[in-house]
């Protein structure tokens, strides 16, 4: 038994000294302390989503690639992944994005790989999952592919968020 405690207090140790910690603020709490506040709006409640979207992933694409949203609007993304390869659905605004592109990398190299979020979601192949969010600020924001390279080449896509659909 003392084996496991110094096994796991060493772990421990290590990933809080290996910056492998998550940006509470930008990535959700995974758990752990208060809800995190967001730049970009909140996580949405089903009982108050105004409107759904539909997202298909592709090897390296989204479709649609852009979305226009209503300020105050709550939205159901429903997303699938019709590619072959696993791929990540990230809304945020760029700070986010750019953040999240980071901790991936240093996950996927270290061999491991990220849950959902309140603002991210991991789909397998063939895949398909929801995520909900209500756009509380107007601005241009946006959703991405955050495996290392998947944005790079392409994968990303942009929220219009004004105080009235045209």
């Amino acid at each position: 038994m003392k084996i496991n405690v110094v096994a796991l207090a060493a772990a421990l140790a290590f990933a809080s000294s290996s910056g492998f910690a998550h940006d509470m603020g930008a990535m959700g709490t995974m758990g752990h302390g208060a809800a995190p506040v967001y730049a970009f709006g909140e996580p949405g409640k089903a009982a108050k989503v105004d409107r759904t979207i539909a997202i298909t992933m592709h090897d390296l694409s989204f479709e649609p690639s852009n979305v226009a949203v209503k300020k105050g609007e709550t939205i159901r993304f429903v997303v699938v992944n019709a590619s072959s390869i696993d791929h990540d659905f990230t809304v945020g605004d760029q700070k986010t994005e750019v953040e999240h592109r980071a901790e991936m990398a240093k996950m996927i190299g270290m061999g491991m790989t990220h849950g959902d979020e309140a603002n991210a979601i991991m789909l397998k192949s063939g895949q398909r999952k929801e995520l909900l969010w209500k756009f509380s600020k107007s601005g241009k924001f946006e959703f991405d592919c955050n495996i290392p390279g998947h944005a790079e080449s392409g994968m990303t896509g942009t929220i219009d968020v004004a105080a009235a659909l045209k």
